[in-house]
């Protein structure tokens, strides 16, 4: 419910504009800016997430050239928005928060109230953060205040109740329960009344009234199953259960668990199939390692007819110098000329095979990270979400009000679900995955930018392209790796990412004003971990050079063909 709340309230924001065909200009007018954002915003609440990012990310280009903060600020939640549609809360709440960077330059309370409500929702609903949440809710309130609306006011009192009445701060949510008893009938509607009838439940259960906190328990029920608002209707059977088990109705305590626990997964699949595009992908990382096996067996063979091919070569010197010794003489010079060569070769060879071994184990790696974000996110996180479930029932089913071992226990169950979560997004970028390569790198980008360092991104290259899967990993962790040794190493205050396509192949150009190196110095390549960079480069036949002037900034070229273009 409160996520539509969400998505309403930027429509009424984008409301405010008038709408014009957008302009093809280098600059369009600032009509045709609006509508590039509304279209964005339509997109987003019709959940197609990748071309309402298209859309918002051009028109934020266009806003930011036209140094228009209220946007800006617009573009920026509608991005949020985004991310908080496919379950990416980290990434919604960074671009939220660069929204009211936005917006707190603005005269519009409107856009302050309802960005601070978003921020609230994230940190409440997803993040389960209620002190964080409380904080947004209660900015959004003051900013609601000022523009009198009723409305948002109610919604914002009754997330507030809600969030007190979670961490068990019933004397402070009181206040704002009887406010939205009273003012229901005004200002809310059908999406309300089952959040409000469990808010009443919790409270009655809370004060020892049972007769009240059932028939409001059951009538939030009631309205949840007319009104299909599932995700509300979960958290009152969830509540209910906590109530009839304090109570010591098991039974019928059971019953609404199971019901709240079938309702969650029905969420949980829907949000899944939100996101299926996201899960395609092949981890099959047992044919890596039969590539390197290949390759050692290889090797063993390419030494072995050498080596029997050295024997020959002296077995018919014998026979040659036996026979005339002008011959030998004749043929030292060849022999000599032929063992040369021949160990130049097995260099080679051993140089080639060392190299494939390298460039398999480094593929080997990579398949293994996302085999390993793939387990992290769909088994470990769901068994840590079910243990702290049980471990609740337990409680309640025994009555165990007071443990202190139990509540830590269930601290280190919910921070160790985070840390899988961020984890998981950390081995394997979900944005990469689902949006393609330009897309991870102007991400990257604008996270790595700060207060001591800002990084530019250019690219003459359609955002949409996408590239094989292998070709677009190993480009990603490229150009992170150069971007690491740029914060650690550099010194730098300005570093600029530039891409083009030519001829089949990627050029990609890293420049940044930082101390420099000296680039005869095989230590420091080393150090820098520039060894790896090559060992992937050669896996898809790709080029890079270094030019560096102490003092004078580095600049990195990468020249990388791409064997197949997939869109």
């Amino acid at each position: 419910m409160f996520q539509k709340k969400r998505i309403l309230c930027l429509l009424l924001l984008l409301g405010i504009f008038s709408s014009n065909a957008f302009s093809q200009s280098k600059t369009p007018p600032k009509k045709a800016i609006i509508k590039l954002a509304q279209d964005a915003t339509t997109l987003m609440h019709k959940e197609n997430y990748e071309k309402s990012l298209v859309k918002s990310r051009l028109a934020l280009k266009y806003a930011i050239a036209i140094k228009d903060n209220v946007l800006i600020a617009t573009c920026y939640n509608t991005i949020a928005a985004n991310f908080d549609g496919i379950s990416e809360s980290e990434k919604a709440v960074f671009y939220y928060k660069k929204a009211l960077l936005y917006a707190q330059r603005t005269n519009s309370d409107n856009l302050k109230n309802w960005i601070n409500n978003n921020l609230g929702n994230i940190y409440f609903f997803d993040k389960k953060e209620y002190e964080k949440g409380i904080y947004y809710y209660k900015k959004s309130l003051e900013f609601s205040t000022k523009t009198k609306d009723s409305a948002q006011i109610y919604f914002t009192k009754l997330n507030i109740a809600w969030a007190y009445f979670d961490i068990g701060d019933f004397d402070k949510g009181l206040v704002y329960l009887n406010y939205i008893n009273k003012h229901h009938s005004r200002s809310g509607d059908a999406s309300t009344i089952v959040a409000l009838n469990m808010l009443n439940g919790m409270y009655y259960s809370h004060s020892g009234e049972a007769k009240k906190a059932t028939i409001f328990f059951e009538e939030a029920i009631k309205q949840g199953i007319m009104g299909e608002e599932k995700s509300d209707l979960s958290f009152s059977h969830e509540e209910y259960a906590k109530f009839l088990m304090k109570k010591g109705n098991y039974k019928k305590a059971y019953e609404n668990l199971v019901l709240f626990n079938k309702i969650t997964k029905e969420l949980n699949d829907e949000e899944k199939l939100k996101k299926a595009n996201v899960a395609g992908i092949n981890l099959e990382l047992d044919e890596y390692k039969r590539e390197i096996d290949n390759i050692e067996t290889k090797y063993k063979s390419e030494q072995q007819l050498l080596l029997e091919k050295q024997s020959k070569n002296k077995q018919i010197s014998i026979i040659i110098i036996s026979i005339l010794l002008l011959i030998i003489i004749l043929f030292y010079f060849f022999f000599q000329n032929t063992r040369l060569k021949q160990k130049n070769d097995l260099k080679d060879v051993e140089s080639k095979i060392q190299l494939k071994i390298l460039d398999a184990s480094i593929s080997g790696q990579e398949m293994e990270r996302k085999k390993i974000a793939a387990f992290l996110h769909d088994n470990i996180s769901a068994l840590l979400s079910s243990a702290g479930l049980h471990l609740s029932v337990f409680c309640a089913q025994n009555q165990i009000t007071d443990c202190e071992e139990i509540k830590k226990t269930k601290t280190i169950l919910s921070d160790a679900h985070d840390n899988v979560r961020d984890l998981s997004h950390r081995l394997l970028p979900s944005l990469l995955v689902r949006f393609g390569l330009f897309y991870a790198l102007n991400d990257l980008c604008e996270k790595n930018s700060n207060s001591n360092i800002q990084f530019e991104y250019s690219s003459s290259i359609a955002t949409k392209i996408r590239y094989r899967e292998e070709f677009e990993l190993k480009i990603y962790f490229i150009v992170t790796e150069l971007f690491n040794n740029i914060i650690k190493h550099s010194q730098a205050t300005n570093a600029k990412l530039t891409i083009e396509q030519e001829n089949n192949q990627l050029l990609i150009e890293v420049k940044d004003n930082g101390k420099g190196f000296d680039t005869t110095e095989s230590h420091i390549i080393e150090g820098f971990g520039l060894n790896r960079i090559r060992a992937r480069l050669n896996n898809i036949e790709g080029e890079i050079t270094i030019e560096s002037v102490l003092y004078q900034g580095t600049n990195i070229y990468i020249k990388a063909p791409f064997l197949q273009n997939e869109s």
